[in-house]
Parts: structure tokens; sequence; C-alpha cells
């Protein structure tokens, strides 16, 4: 296998505190990524403990917090985003003003295309199917806790009228039972919601959670990741992730469907899976809803990291386009939807499942907003959430203004 490597930068923004939250005292440290050789930010890389189920994501800039209890403070704290080599340091040794910059790897694609220690070199289908018929011993088939973060931001046309903030635990079966997890909604950071269009006085407000976690390829058994006919597949290159190798590649299923799928080298499970639907010479792939409403544009992103043998969720991304007609025959566009719904990780609980705390709470039919309770200072102030941007921020205090 050849590998090249660019130069390392030095760093630009990172300090470390330790605060008190109740009895517990929390060491924080936080900063920002960026490529070695092109200085531009890295976004939605990992950072989190070596061998353990703690960590957070970094922000479309880069920066990211990471809060982590002071009895891990001479833990490894491991920083990894596709494409790049991974980072490991102690967490103590992070100091005021740095930048950490993680360096391109690029992999020559002809020398790990082998299956095993064979000299057969595989397919793009033929690796994609084999990660499929590898899910039941790459993923959990046991109970299981995740702990994160949502952010959901909603547009229409030009104008921002949603901002939702809030953390929720989630008690998912095995991977392989077709059911949407339980949820324990443990606070709501922000909610902000300007006055929208009349068409959505008719139309039932949902539940961001249950939105997101409806859609998974992988416990419901659809999508690119099958590998059946109508389907074509090619591999692009090699990256590493998280200092192994994955395959990464495209996929094609014409006129509407589009994949990129990052499959590991070695497990073939599959790490990060992206499907985009887009309507093609102004079709689009399904009807118009009776309320006037038609989807012209989806993207879903499932990134997942590895403890303990296994692969759980780390990152999920909805981004949706919805074109609002007068009429399911009507030919007048009243507006364009633009909702945006992500899930962040920051803890995976595996062990001694049967005693975690959990109260499922969330009234499944009822949006996130109307289940609001008191802002709690204190678990906000270390609960481990991608940063907002500049941007994010803007957004909020207009509608905070409005």
């Amino acid at each position: 296998m050849a590998r090249s490597s660019k130069c390392c930068l030095s760093v630009l923004f990172i300090f470390c505190a330790i605060i008190l939250h109740g009895q517990q005292e929390v060491f924080t440290i936080n900063g920002q990524l960026v490529d070695a050789e092109t200085q531009q930010s890295i976004p939605y890389a990992s950072i989190y403990l070596k061998g353990k189920p703690i960590g957070t994501t970094s922000n479309t800039e880069g920066y990211f917090i990471f809060h982590v209890p002071t009895k891990e403070r001479g833990a490894l704290v491991v920083i990894s985003a596709m494409g790049y080599t991974s980072v490991a340091r102690k967490l103590d040794s992070f100091s005021m003003d740095e930048v950490i910059s993680l360096l391109p790897q690029i992999n020559q694609l002809d020398e790990v295309l082998v299956d095993g220690n064979a000299t057969k070199v595989l397919k793009a289908k033929e690796i994609v199917k084999k990660a499929y018929k590898n899910i039941a011993q790459n993923y959990p088939t046991e109970p299981y806790f995740l702990e994160g973060f949502v952010r959901d931001l909603q547009r229409e046309d030009d104008t921002y009228v949603e901002y939702l903030e809030c953390a929720a635990k989630f008690l998912y079966q095995g991977a392989q039972v077709k059911r949407k997890p339980a949820i324990e909604l443990l606070g709501v950071r922000t909610n902000s919601i300007a006055t929208k269009h009349l068409w959505n006085k008719n139309e039932e407000r949902k539940n961001s959670l249950i939105d997101l976690v409806e859609d998974d390829f992988i416990r419901f058994d659809y999508g690119p990741i099958l590998g059946k006919k109508g389907w074509k597949y090619e591999i692009e290159s090699i990256e590493s992730y998280d200092n192994r190798l994955v395959y990464k590649i495209l996929g094609v299923d014409a006129p509407f469907q589009t994949a990129t799928l990052y499959i590991d080298a070695e497990t073939f499970a599959f790490v990060r899976v992206e499907l985009t639907r887009e309507v093609n010479n102004g079709t689009s792939w399904q009807r118009r809803f009776t309320n006037g409403s038609q989807q012209v544009y989806y993207n879903v992103i499932f990134e997942y990291q590895e403890y303990k043998g296994k692969f759980y969720l780390k990152y999920q991304k909805e981004e949706d386009v919805w074109r609002i007609y007068k009429g399911q025959d009507s030919d007048v566009v009243l507006f364009t939807k633009y909702p945006k719904k992500e899930l962040f990780i920051n803890n995976i609980v595996v062990d001694d499942v049967d005693n975690y705390q959990f109260s499922r709470n969330m009234n499944i039919n009822s949006s996130i907003e109307s289940q609001t309770e008191n802002f709690d200072t204190e678990f906000w102030a270390t609960y481990n959430i991608p940063q907002r941007t500049a941007k994010q921020s803007q957004i909020l205090r207009e509608l905070e203004s409005n």
C-alpha cells in the first residue's frame, strides 16, 4: 500500500479550561481543525476519547468544543475526519491558541483492491454486496442507547422561519430490528419559530426527532446499500478514516438517484452513506400531494463510528426542498420550503443497559416545541454539541428579534 501525506501546519484556536458542573469537574477543550495543505476548515470531524464512547463533532467551519469529566484528564483525544490521518493527543496537552492541522492521506487504488489475502480484485458492486451481507456482524444485535443533539433549521424562500435545538436519548434495538427508537427528550436549547406562509396553517407540524429516525437504510433495509438492479457503482478512490482504509464508491440509479458509499476495506462495514434524489428535466420521482406540495430534492447522510467492534450512528442529516403549489394540479408556486435536520451523537451506552437511566417521555405525535420545559443552564453548560457558526447565530438573532 502506498500512502503520501502533506506537511502539517501549526495551530490556531484551542483553549482549555476546568469548570464546575454541579458536583462534577469538567475539563474543556475547544479549537479549529484545518487541512494541513490548504488551510481550509474541516467540517464534521470526530473528536472523541480513545476507547471511550464520549465524543463531539466539529461544525461546518471546523470549530469544536469538547467537555470531558476531569477524571478522564489523562486520556487520549482522537481527532479524525474522512480523507485525513487521525491525530491522538493527551487531553491535558491542548494549549491556548492552537489550530490542529490534519494531514491529507492519499492511497493508491490498485494496491488495496483485494479480498483478504486473495489476489482477486474486487469490483464496486461486489464490495457493496459484501458490505450488505456483513451488516449482521458489523452492527449491534443487542439493545443500546445513544445520546445526542438535534438541530432543525427551516427556510421558506429566502427567509428563515424556524430554528430548533434539543438533546435526547435514543433506545435502539439491534440494527436488524425494523423499529424506530424510543426517545427521551432531555431538553430544548433553542426554540424560535417565525410567522410562516399561510399554507402551513392547514398542515400538521412534524416531530423533528421522529422525522429523522424514521429514515435508516441499514435498519429498514432499503436504499443504495442493497446493490440491486438499477444501481450502477464505481470505485472513485480509497480514503483514510480513523486510521483505516475505506472504499469511496459512487452509485447511480438513473434518472433521479445518486449515492456515495464509504465502506471499510477490512470489515466491509458501511461507515458513511449518502443518498441524493433530484428532479430530472423538470420531472420529480413522486407525484404531487393533494395539498400541493412536491419534493424536488432530498439528501440524507448517515455516518458511523466503531466502538467495541461494532458500528454505531455518529451523524445523520436530512435536507429537503419542497415546492409548494397552489393546488395538486396548479402550476402556480406559492413558495419553496428548505428543511434541514441534523443529529450529532455524543455518547454510546452498551454496558449494563438494563440499569441505564432512561424515561421514554416524548410524544411522537406532538412537535418538539410543544414539549418544551424550562431551560436548564447547568445541563447545557457542559453538554457536547457542535458549535453554532456565525451564520447560524445570525439566523437565530433575526428569528428572536421577530
